[in-house]
């Protein structure tokens, strides 16, 4: 099927970024398993688009079922066989080449005037314990004016004062990682959400993947990436209080309202994981994945 160029601007390519994953797990017993893993075509309010070009399975690809949540992201359903589990995805997503957007006038929306649907992004969730840090929310960034001035003013509070480094583990939640002092951009994007929701500013976690597009290369492995969008003026805005600045490049996989609505994988039993890669990089081809492996993947 032919398929329409994305473009930005009559003077604008969009970026091709080639992403996915390969995960193996130990499973001893058929262990019924669930992935949300898997970028959509969108079209966002703020009128940016988000394409997937062509994609192929790697490992398991029969017996897996995919439906929507009740966020709109799409989750693959399984029973993984016993042995050596493989699934993954390789895919050529199009996204617009610009980085994301810095919009300092935009007000703070009343909470009288926020639409219903956007009303439980205020509240507490499992990870999101926006009750604990309301004071301090209140102390540090209550004074600032407007709502893009407000959180941009959480997001440089956490890049200024939390370290990126492992101590967090997956029951951390963003009171913990702020009193820690260290973060992984899961734990970033939790206290953004966190730090939003107790102003009164609705917010959600988000996890996509970044790859690094006019940015130094980070030596970090790639790993599914998270950040966080909060609704300004009438839209959801993209934050990232771990890279803190404009990205280019981000392709979406979902959103909920902490990282428990969106784990990359969850096993109903045991399933030991062994082995993860993951990958994201703008590529130059221009068309489909009838191209070698990717070297630095396989």
């Amino acid at each position: 099927m032919t398929r329409e160029p994305l473009t930005s601007s009559p003077f604008e390519k969009p970026v091709r970024v080639r992403a996915g994953f390969s995960l193996t797990f130990d499973v001893p017993f058929p262990t019924p398993m669930l992935f949300v893993v898997q970028p959509q075509e969108r079209l966002f309010p703020t009128g940016t688009r988000q394409r997937i070009v062509d994609a192929r399975p790697l490992g398991a690809a029969e017996g897996i079922h995919s439906y929507t949540d009740i966020h709109g992201n799409l989750v693959w359903r399984t029973v993984a066989q016993p042995g050596e589990f493989t699934i993954g995805h390789d895919l050529i997503a199009e996204v617009e080449r610009k980085p994301d957007a810095v919009l300092p006038h935009l007000r703070k929306t009343p909470v009288e005037e926020l639409p219903d649907e956007v009303i439980g992004y205020l509240l507490p969730s499992r990870y999101v314990d926006s009750d604990l840090i309301s004071p301090e929310a209140w102390d540090r960034f209550g004074q600032v004016q407007g709502g893009w001035n407000q959180v941009q003013a959480i997001s440089d509070h956490l890049f200024d004062t939390c370290a990126y480094g492992y101590g967090s583990n997956s029951t951390t939640t963003a009171s913990q990682a702020l009193a820690s002092g260290r973060a992984v951009c899961r734990d970033f994007a939790h206290m953004g959400v966190a730090f939003c929701r107790a102003l009164n500013i609705p917010a959600r976690y988000v996890c996509g993947y970044m790859p690094d597009i006019d940015y130094p290369p980070d030596p970090v492995p790639m790993d599914f990436h998270a950040w966080f969008e909060a609704f300004i003026d009438g839209e959801w805005r993209t934050f990232d209080a771990r890279h803190n600045q404009p990205r280019v490049g981000r392709v979406l996989i979902a959103q909920g309202r902490d990282a428990s609505d969106v784990a990359f994988t969850t096993s109903f039993g045991a399933a030991n994981l062994v082995s993860m890669k993951v990958w994201a990089d703008e590529t130059e081809f221009s068309t489909t994945l009838d191209l070698p492996p990717n070297p630095r993947i396989f």
